[in-house]
């Protein structure tokens, strides 16, 4: 489709460009959506100056959305830059696209890739386009460089392609594009290079005859001589676009009076990330501590609002079926080792919380409140909800339970923060009938002499041998000094209660309150309190688990791991 530039900024535009961002026809009796491609073409094209920001990843993309640019730079250097790569074709194209896909994913405003050289000749150039346009990206930047290509600014002068054989990618592009308002922005190259004023004007228009949809005239001047006399020349033959990265003190008033339509701020975000991160870890890294620097940055639920976590919660609410969902509840509020809390161990580079709550994800189980205390600033878990007892040191596990009240409803697990288990145990219990059930792990009958406190469980029968049996004993009695012949073992700390279970906890939370026993009553209390009025079932396996809680189980748990 040829365009006509012309017609552009002299005819009333039936679209306006606030409502194109927004996804909406601003007149006719019919509103329908606008693509991302049409809105592109009016940003490159508006008689009112428009920018784009700088983007290299979807969290960038959003931040650039949110802040209300009206269309994003997919910057090959910064792309390149978060990869760890130089910006010289080191990262392929299709590792781009990759990442162009969570770009176009993550945002509604139209996406302008930094197409560099066209990753080879006209042949790249056709599958390119066609593959971006397919991933809704809007439009493409193909510079007149050979491939693999150099930084502009880096060196001095880089050789051009020939202008016939750039014309013909131009061509290709154009040929290739799936929607017709796809843009194709040729990237003048000649002034970088040195090669002249004139030089650059004679590519110009010939990129302009070859079917480009606008001009981007590129300088490394600190001043904006070479542009403006550029702007002057050209003449509004085509929309023009600038990156003053290199003369950025130059007002805008200047471009926008020069007739330049579109201005990209082209690598800013990922040079403003560098510097935050750069100050950030030497702050942890000096401070061996979170304490300075968690009031300085974004929070984690921050994080989450960006991502739209509460979409996610809405979808689940609409498509899940009524009982599917669960959540778990982690009481990680007591002790530490070697200063740290105990969840927040590492264990073979992932801590100790993050191994259970990759477990519970595993299950399903995607909604996980955290109970914080003891050293509670280490303690950020992305993906989890916080609840803090502040009173850690003078209160029990039921009152750090209560601290997460609003969350004791539909299905809840509830464990400890220090205990390390396998998948299997979590499918087990999950598995297992009954409205509350316990982890009990059949080995735990043989230990108890170490000088710890062990949850020990005797239920209504021993267990059987029977692994086909479908109805599990009921707790009897749990506590440090439970023996006998119905003793089933060590409860590890980890229960399931049903909906209809949960009730009853939330119940007899409330009895503990009322009789002023929240404070001090610990699970196993709980438990037994609950046996004595509802059924609670065991389920029972044998041993893979452990419980960190000193530094030689750390040890052991890494060995485990």
């Amino acid at each position: 489709m040829k365009f006509s530039y012309e017609a552009a900024v002299t005819d009333t535009p039936e679209i306006s460009l606030s409502a194109a961002v927004s996804g909406e026809k601003s007149v006719g009796p019919m509103a329908r959506p606008v693509s991302r491609f049409a809105t592109l073409r009016e940003v490159l094209t508006s008689q009112t100056l428009s920018f784009l920001m700088e983007s290299h990843n979807g969290m960038s993309a959003k931040i650039a959305e949110e802040a209300g640019f009206q269309a994003i730079w997919a910057s090959g250097l910064t792309i390149s830059a978060s990869m760890g790569l130089r910006d010289s074709n080191e990262a392929s194209w299709t590792q781009v696209l990759e990442v162009l896909e969570y770009m176009a994913d993550a945002v509604k405003v139209p996406i302008l890739v930094d197409g560099d050289t066209g990753y080879g000749n006209f042949n790249s150039v056709r599958r390119l386009v066609r593959k971006l346009g397919e991933r809704g990206i809007a439009g493409v930047c193909i510079e007149d460089k050979l491939f693999p290509k150099t930084n502009s600014f880096i060196g001095e002068g880089q050789p051009l392609a020939d202008i016939e054989e750039f014309c013909g990618r131009i061509r290709a592009a154009k040929d290739s594009q799936i929607n017709d308002d796809f843009c194709v922005v040729a990237r003048v190259e000649a002034l970088i290079s040195g090669r002249g004023m004139d030089e650059a004007l004679r590519r110009a228009e010939a990129y302009h005859a070859a079917g480009a949809d606008s001009i981007l005239i590129h300088s490394k001047l600190a001043s904006p001589n070479e542009i403006l006399e550029f702007t002057e020349r050209w003449g509004r033959r085509s929309p023009l676009v600038i990156v003053p990265t290199m003369y950025y003190a130059t007002p805008t008033d200047a471009f926008r009076r020069a007739g330049v339509n579109a201005i990209i701020w082209a690598n800013h975000l990922m040079r403003s990330s560098i510097t935050a991160m750069r100050e950030t870890a030497a702050r942890i890294r000096e401070d061996e501590s979170l304490m300075e620097v968690e009031g300085r940055v974004t929070s984690v639920k921050d994080i989450f609002r960006i991502t739209a976590n509460d979409e996610l919660e809405a979808a689940e609410r609409r498509y899940l079926p009524a009982g599917a969902q669960s959540r778990a509840i982690i009481l990680a509020a007591s002790g530490g080792i070697d200063g740290q809390p105990k969840c927040m161990v590492d264990i073979r580079g992932k801590s100790l919380l993050r191994r259970q709550m990759d477990a519970f994800g595993a299950a399903g189980i995607r909604q996980v409140g955290i109970v914080r205390g003891y050293g509670k600033a280490a303690v950020t878990p992305v993906g989890a909800e916080l609840f803090d007892n502040d009173r850690f040191d003078d209160t029990n596990e039921v009152y750090s339970l209560a601290t997460a009240h609003e969350r004791l409803q539909g299905e809840v697990l509830v464990s400890y923060g220090d205990v390390l288990f396998r998948n299997y145990i979590l499918t087990g219990l999950l598995s297992t009938p009954g409205d509350i059930v316990i982890a009990v792990d059949s080995l735990g009958r043989f230990v108890g002499e170490d000088g710890r406190v062990h949850d020990f469980v005797a239920g209504d029968r021993a267990p059987s041998a029977d692994y086909l049996e479908e109805t599990p004993p009921d707790l009897v009695s749990i506590g440090p000094d439970v023996k006998g012949e119905r003793l089933a073992g060590e409860w590890i700390g980890l229960v399931r209660f049903s909906p209809v279970g949960t009730e009853w906890l939330r119940e007899e939370i409330e009895l503990l309150r009322a009789e002023g026993l929240i404070e001090t009553a610990d699970m196993p209390v709980l438990l037994s309190r609950l046996a004595a009025r509802h059924p609670v079932k065991l389920y029972v396996f044998s041993g893979h688990w452990l419980d960190v809680d000193t530094a030689p189980d750390l040890a052991e748990a890494r060995n485990f791991a």
